[in-house]
């Protein structure tokens, strides 16, 4: 039984920085140093960001709920991991509450009664009730609803809800489930000279993304979730890691995260196509999480691929940066239908930006999605593009 994603939706928080202005805040923070701040200047430049969102407001001008900076513009004592998880619990509430609405308002044919399951994704923050709870009463669901939070595990954590909701799909045709990541990735930023810290600083980024799952037979465009593949690349487990410390959680993420991606991409890639029975040659479109210019930059090398195949990973990279567990769906959604996220507004109302028309895959497309994380864990999945309005 074919199971589809039969809408995506993207959000992230009105405040924005460019790259350029940020690493300037950086250098600026770190001029006791010269070196530092030529690390800081080529990370920053060759990062293949120009711009990302943040639910920080201080870092420009102060704010009532400053965390980094006071209103005056100097930097506060270092938040602690308690005061980033405040901001987070309520930042995150509102995300997911927003992302929800706006996933059901979008997806034809769908009511919020239909709704079965709710799956939320999040490695940012914790609180509890979690987020699954605050989706049911935003959404003003029964409390019979199944709900469950896929928590910590990372960039590549999206997969797993579309995994899971998968499952659901097949173990009852009439499940609706809808996957909400959110992620606030900017909230743990480290002044730091750290260069995990530093390299961090200028990748990681806040957003919002969603999935609405079904086995009803599409009405407008649509992904089919063909099959999904995973494989530890146990040799970079020191490599990608994410822990809490007492001033905020600490990503660990060495340069050499891409070296390793790039020796195990073919095999990876080669068991994934072989349980669907296709080739490279089989696959129109190429949905790879962003997690930083180099790595888009090697698995379009290591695959030989055309100059403009990872054209909306690195759209999504150069927009918002990395967003955790919720840039994957950034990348699917730009394949699906060229969107552009929305940004949350007071009392629920939204401004939309404009929709730039870009190259769409075609009824029948084949496109390979892949996301890595801690472990170090490379999934994949395989998607088929449905399009109920194409002309026969």
């Amino acid at each position: 039984m074919p199971v589809f994603v039969h809408h995506l939706e993207t959000l992230v928080p009105k405040t924005s920085y460019s790259q350029e202005w940020s690493s300037e805040l950086m250098q600026k923070e770190m001029a006791e140093r010269p070196a530092i701040r030529r690390i800081i200047r080529s990370l920053y430049r060759k990062s293949g960001i120009e711009k990302r969102h943040s639910v920080v407001a201080d870092l420009e001008d102060g704010t009532s709920t400053s965390l980094f900076f006071a209103p005056d513009g100097s930097r506060l004592p270092t938040p602690s991991t308690s005061m980033r998880n405040e901001i987070y619990t309520r930042e995150a509430r509102i995300l997911f509450g927003e992302l929800a609405q706006q996933l059901l308002t979008g997806a034809r044919g769908f009511q919020r009664e239909d709704v079965t399951h709710v799956i939320t994704i999040s490695c940012t923050g914790f609180f509890a009730p979690g987020p699954d709870f605050h989706v049911v009463q935003a959404l003003g669901l029964p409390g019979t609803i199944q709900r469950y939070h896929v928590g910590f595990m990372g960039c590549y954590a999206a997969f797993q809800g579309l995994k899971m909701a998968q499952a659901f799909c097949h173990s009852d045709p009439d499940a609706v489930v809808l996957v909400l990541a959110v992620e606030l990735c900017s909230l743990h930023l480290q002044f730091s000279t750290e260069t995990d810290d530093l390299i961090a600083g200028a990748v990681f980024a806040d957003g919002a993304g969603g999935a609405l799952v079904s086995a009803r037979r599409p009405h407008g465009r649509a992904m089919e979730l063909e099959a999904f593949h995973s494989e530890l690349a146990v040799e970079g487990e020191a490599d990608m890691a994410w822990t809490i410390g007492d001033h905020g959680f600490r990503m660990k993420l060495s340069t050499y995260v891409p070296d390793i991606i790039q020796t195990n991409l073919e095999p990876v890639m080669a068991a994934a196509l072989g349980a669907v029975d296709l080739t490279p040659a089989e696959i129109g479109w190429w949905a790879i999480h962003p997690g930083g210019r180099a790595i888009v930059d090697r698995v379009e090398e290591s695959l030989k691929l055309d100059e403009g195949a990872l054209a909306a990973s690195r759209k999504v990279l150069r927009n918002f940066g990395n967003m955790s567990s919720a840039t994957i769906l950034f990348v699917l959604k730009e394949m699906l239908d060229g969107g552009t996220p929305t940004f949350p507004m007071p009392q629920g109302a939204e401004v939309k930006a404009a929709v730039v028309p870009v190259a769409l895959p075609k009824d029948g497309d084949r496109i390979f999605a892949m996301a890595f994380g801690p472990g170090l864990t490379m999934e994949t999945g395989v998607l088929r593009v449905h399009d109920a309005t194409a002309t026969p």
